[in-house]
């Protein structure tokens, strides 16, 4: 039974593994934050977000849509989004052990 436990040790010789001692446990510094959430609260006050750019000229403005433009672009990309959605939803499903979904 040893033999065939041998592997869990992490040598493949049999012997036990050493007996260095572990890192010690340091506690968060007195503020109470993380070491790392200090750093990245420093680095996003020095980038500013970007600003807003207006359209170039002759570019394209969203915006500018028409209702029956606006429409034409909803039915060309529903199909793909209600397929990504279902896809979404039926691997959460398989996550948590449930395939069948009991709604009517």
């Amino acid at each position: 039974m040893a033999d065939s436990l041998s592997h869990l040790h992490g040598s493949s010789t049999g012997h036990a593994p050493s007996a260095d001692p572990l890192p010690s446990y340091s506690a968060t510094p007195d503020d109470g934050l993380p070491s790392y959430a200090a750093a990245t609260a420093s680095s996003a006050a020095a980038d500013p977000p970007p600003g807003y750019a207006a359209v170039p000229a002759g570019g394209f403005d969203p915006r500018a849509l028409s209702e029956f433009q606006l429409d034409a672009l909803v039915h060309r990309i529903i199909g793909r989004i209600t397929r990504l959605i279902r896809t979404e939803l039926r691997m959460d499903r398989e996550r948590i052990g449930r395939l069948r979904d009991p709604r009517p």
